[in-house]
Formats: structure tokens, C-alpha cells, sequence
């Protein structure tokens, strides 16, 4: 029941040892835990530690070219040996025990959903809890808002790998949002989903993409929800308004407009 020989970690990491190294002790499954770990150009190169229980493996790619082209080369890897679950998480992030068996156990029950994500508690870069996502957790509803907010946790999601592939991979184009252009694309044909529970610990860090990319975030964000524009569903044009927001206000007040509406029960 909780055999995992068929999923994989994908982690991609620049210049993360540390990080990298945290994040994978973890990790803690009752059966083996295979990672592929895509280092984008690090200096030093990231080295695998020897963890029990864990069979580490480094695709490293010659030169830094940015978590896009790291992740489609991850994917396309995972795919070349057959792996039919890739279990995305970053460095830094920590993932709660049993998360990967339990998302594993929901996608093979519900094989039209390809992306399976789970809640997440948002922390600061020492762990002190600052608040908590719970989007929605069933494909309707996830369908219905998906332009209007976030409803997926990118490092919380487990994908089907073949289902990836079929919807062209990562890529690119969208700069700092190669998420919700995967997700966009894949649940043109399939499902996506999320366990009503939390599965992640997710480091808000100011050097993170989320901070040092935010203006090419928001406005590759901006073009997927005009591209994909449902015009008679005024939540997408509720997200549209929101990008715009974004772009005119400063990154410091957003987060904390969000921290403060968000803040979990147990510190309010």
C-alpha cells in the first residue's frame, strides 16, 4: 500500500547545499524514497548526502538556466526511467511524514486527477509560522477559481508524469510561473485536486522567486489569465484585477495584507 517505487522526488536546486540537505531529512516514508535532485549550475556542485532509507540521484545541468528549464529536464529524466509520480519540492521547504504515500494512495484511486497538491503552512526562513493556504480541494471548484487565486502549492504537488509530458512538459514561456502554465495545460484534459490537509512547510524566503521575480510573475500570470480568460465568469475577471494590483503595489505590503488575513488560529 505505501510502495513508492514508482514516484520520485524532483527537487531542483541552485546553490542550496544547506537547504537541500534539510529539506531531504524530511522526508519520512515507510518505504524507500527515490530523488532526483536537477542542479542548475551550482558553484560548488550540490552533493547527494547519504540518508537512510533515501536513493539520491543528481541531474546536473550545465549551466544555470533558471527553475524552468530545470524542472522540464527533471520531468523529462523521470519519464526516460519510467517513473509515473513526480513529487515536487524545493530546497528549504520541509514536508510533513507520510505525504507522499498518501498523495500516491489518492492519484491511483482517482486517475483523472494529474496534479494532486495539499495544504501548506507558510513559514518565515527561521520556522516561526506566518499563515496558512487551504485552497480548494475538489477539480470543480479548482476549475472555477483557478484564475482568480492560488490553488495549488507548487512544491506540495505530486503530477503524473506521462500526463506532463502529453501537455508538453515545463517550459519557459511563462517566466516565474511555469506552474500555473503547466496546471493551465494539464487540466485542459485531466483533473486536479487537493488533500484537505497539510503536507508542506513552505519557506517564504526574500530571495525567492516569489520576491526577486514578483514583476515577471505577475506578469506572465497576467497573460496566462487573459489567454485563458472565461469571459462570462467573473472570478476570472476578479483575477485579472487582482495581477493588476500587484503590479501597482509593493511586494513588503502584499505579503503583509496576506499574513494578516491569513494568520493561522493557533497564533491569532
Amino acid at each position: 500500500m505505501n510502495d513508492l517505487s514508482d514516484v520520485a522526488v524532483l527537487m531542483p536546486a541552485f546553490n542550496g547545499q544547506a537547504d537541500v540537505e534539510r529539506t531531504l531529512a524530511s522526508l519520512r516514508e515507510t518505504s524507500m524514497v527515490h530523488v532526483l535532485i536537477v542542479d542548475d549550475g551550482s558553484a560548488p556542485p550540490i552533493v547527494a548526502p547519504a540518508i537512510g532509507g533515501m536513493n539520491i540521484d543528481i541531474l546536473r545541468m550545465p549551466k544555470n538556466g533558471g527553475i524552468e528549464r530545470a524542472l522540464e529536464a527533471g520531468m523529462t529524466a523521470l519519464a526516460a526511467r519510467g517513473i509515473r509520480y513526480a513529487a515536487r519540492i524545493d530546497a528549504g521547504d520541509l514536508a510533513t511524514p507520510g505525504r507522499f504515500a498518501k498523495q500516491r494512495a489518492y492519484m491511483e484511486a482517482h486517475p483523472r486527477v494529474a496534479a494532486l497538491g495539499m495544504w501548506t503552512h507558510v513559514v518565515s526562513t527561521e520556522g516561526a509560522p506566518l499563515f496558512d493556504l487551504t485552497p480548494p480541494t475538489e477539480p470543480a471548484a479548482i476549475r472555477r477559481t483557478m484564475l482568480a487565486r492560488t490553488c495549488f502549492t507548487h512544491p506540495s504537488l505530486m503530477l503524473r508524469v506521462d500526463a506532463v509530458i502529453e501537455a508538453g512538459n515545463y517550459r519557459a514561456q511563462y517566466r516565474a510561473a511555469e506552474d500555473l502554465d503547466l496546471l493551465l495545460r494539464l487540466m485542459q484534459r485531466h483533473d486536479g485536486a487537493n488533500l484537505p490537509e497539510f503536507g508542506l512547510f513552505y519557506e517564504l524566503n526574500e530571495s525567492g522567486i516569489s520576491a526577486t521575480k514578483r514583476r515577471a510573475q505577475v506578469m506572465s500570470t497576467l497573460r496566462l489569465q487573459l489567454r485563458y480568460l472565461r469571459v462570462t465568469n467573473p472570478l476570472d475577471w476578479a483575477g485579472v484585477v487582482k495581477s493588476v494590483a500587484h503590479l501597482l503595489l509593493p511586494y513588503r505590503a502584499l505579503r503583509g495584507l496576506k499574513a494578516r488575513l491569513l494568520k493561522p488560529a493557533s497564533s491569532a
